[in-house]
């Protein structure tokens, strides 16, 4: 696999997978209401970060805000004008010690 042209995985992907796995258990759950499990999910993830919040999942990781400090003269890559930017703060995604092994030894 090449990291340069990686597969993207959806939200629409992860609600197919879940689906499937539910029917690989005997268990049947209709999918629009596995797409609001999954919304609210993200939904309930930006809030705790807008209220400053460290959201740690065991083992996978842990998701907090990080302040950025602001400079001047950067420039906008799309009009190539030079803006001054303040400070700021932004999603920082820590991985848990089992993600990490985990893909540790995947070769790209």
């Amino acid at each position: 696999m090449s990291f340069s042209r990686r597969p993207k995985v959806t939200k629409s992907d992860i609600v197919n997978q879940i689906s499937l796995n539910i029917k690989n258990s005997n268990e049947k759950l209709e999918k629009k209401y596995i797409r609001l499990v999954v919304d609210a999910f993200f939904e309930e993830l930006k809030n705790s970060l807008c209220l400053n919040n460290v959201i740690e999942f065991r083992s996978f990781g842990t998701f907090e805000l990080r302040k950025r400090k602001g400079r001047q003269n950067a420039r906008n890559p799309q009009t190539g004008e030079y803006v001054n930017v303040d400070d700021h703060h932004v999603a920082y995604f820590r991985p848990g010690k089992d993600l990490k092994e985990r893909v540790w030894g995947i070769k790209g």
